[in-house]
């Protein structure tokens, strides 16, 4: 299979992990303290391929300086672009409570959402896609952290989406559209990236991982925090160990 061909599908899986948890928000009431400790232990796993998978490689193959700025201007433009979206009504777009406005609360809010989401998403099927460029397989710690991430994510979305009566051919629309978009994204990725410089390749993994990690602050954790409080230090911590192991023995 070329390689271009095998970005796009394992974008694509890692993006259906969305709409697995969408499926299980909308036809199980999942208690919110578990939905919670999900997210806190995709959060650690997702940090966990940041360290030792995304910004490791990009600085062993790109150089530090590359590595820096990229990492820099990922969080930068994921931190402008959640303004915006945050101030048309996705800023609780993650949540699973009755955060989440309607449209009749604020007009536009569901495009915004959509927005937010895929927002989220591309970064993670990006790095994927790059993944292969650097090994020629995908990486096994990247394509679980962002499957086991993705899983949570599209769980306590999609349950905050439901709560503000958004309807079954958005929600699904929203995540299946994402989960398209994450295939061609890493597809696209490799192709326009297969030529480039390892010094380019570590910008663009850099960038990818800065704008996952901000996602992570912004959206996962306080998530995560509302309702485990406590524990959700413990069970991130459970998460990053996971993916190291995972990371360690593969």
């Amino acid at each position: 299979m070329p390689v271009w061909l095998a970005a796009g599908a394992w974008g694509l899986v890692g993006g259906l992990a969305l709409v697995l948890g969408a499926l299980v928000a909308w036809f199980v009431r999942v208690p919110r303290v578990v939905v919670a400790s999900v997210m806190a232990f995709g959060a650690g796993v997702l940090i966990a391929a940041l360290a030792f998978d995304l910004v490791d490689e990009a600085e062993r193959s790109g150089g530090l300086a590359a590595t820096v700025i990229g990492f820099l201007v990922g969080a930068a433009v994921y931190v402008l672009a959640n303004v915006v979206l945050a101030r048309r009504g996705a800023r609780h777009r993650k949540r699973s409570g009755d955060q989440q406005p309607s449209e009749q609360d604020a007009a536009g809010s569901g495009a915004a959402i959509a927005i937010g989401a895929l927002l989220d998403g591309i970064p993670e099927s990006v790095v994927l896609g790059l993944s292969l460029l650097a090994g020629g397989a995908v990486s096994v710690g990247v394509l679980v952290a962002v499957f086991i991430s993705n899983v949570p994510e599209g769980l306590s979305s999609a349950a905050g989406m439901k709560r503000a009566g958004r309807s079954a051919g958005y929600v699904f629309g929203v995540w299946g559209g994402i989960a398209v978009i994450s295939g061609l994204a890493a597809l696209l990725g490799v192709l326009l990236l297969r030529d480039a410089s390892a010094v380019t390749v570590a910008g663009i993994t850099a960038v990818a991982a800065g704008a996952i990690l901000t996602m992570i602050a912004d959206t996962m954790i306080p998530e995560a925090f509302e309702r485990a409080h406590v524990m959700t230090g413990l069970v991130t911590t459970l998460g990053f160990l996971t993916a190291f192991t995972v990371q360690r023995l593969t």
